[in-house]
């Protein structure tokens, strides 16, 4: 299962209209707010010009790299840690609660695990996860964070299918995005249902949502 825009949403939140300083004082920041916001922006479009870039597919640089390779300073690791803290508030997003609930729902009748692109750590996720309830209900997870592929690379599908030890022919994924999770999917030779008005004939399904797709599943 996908993430962003598939169970979670108002991720992303980057843009001029933005204020990560306010969150990058709240944690103790000290570094001036101009050359703040020009780092978090350009670590942003870094990435942002990285990511479908197939020659990135399977060596995505980490938020740290980037965060590096745009300062016009060397960091320490004090201040280098609270960029990435601010990075990962506006990166996430939300988990609205009947999703909370279809997700509970699905996992007592499914074996679920989630295949998910991040650019920062993961743990603020994993945090997240843990207060809603529905850590445990993911029998296995792949962030690309941690091993730096972007889908429609297939190595996150296929890690979490040895991990779960399952035939793919047993495997359906379930995401929005026709290049990233269709095309992911494909690759790693599973079927994917689309949801959140993507489609694509090569998808087996496709449904307004995850809702949706779990009213016909549960």
């Amino acid at each position: 299962m996908d993430m962003n825009s598939t169970f979670m949403f108002g991720e992303d939140r980057f843009g001029p209209d933005q204020n990560y300083y306010e969150y990058y004082y709240k944690v103790g920041g000290a570094l001036p707010e101009s050359q703040f916001h020009h780092i978090v922006e350009s670590a942003y479009n870094y990435l942002l010009a990285r990511y479908p870039d197939e020659q990135y597919r399977d060596n995505f640089p980490s938020l740290e790299q980037a965060v590096s390779s745009v300062a016009n300073q060397t960091l320490s690791a004090n201040e280098l840690e609270k960029v990435i803290d601010t990075f990962s508030y506006h990166e996430h997003g939300h988990i609205p609660s009947e999703y909370v609930s279809t997700l509970t729902a699905l996992g007592r009748q499914y074996i679920l695990a989630a295949v998910i692109d991040i650019w920062s750590p993961k743990q603020r996720w994993l945090h997240t996860f843990k207060l809603l309830g529905i850590d445990k209900i993911f029998s296995a997870y792949s962030f690309s964070s941690d091993h730096g592929s972007v889908k429609p690379s297939p190595l996150g599908f296929n890690q979490v299918i040895k991990e779960l030890n399952i035939s793919k022919a047993h495997c359906l994924f379930v995401g929005d995005s026709v290049r990233r999770d269709l095309g992911g999917a494909i690759a790693a030779g599973i079927d994917c249902v689309l949801v959140g008005g993507e489609s694509a004939p090569e998808a087996v399904a496709t449904y307004p949502s995850l809702l949706d797709l779990a009213a016909d599943l549960l």
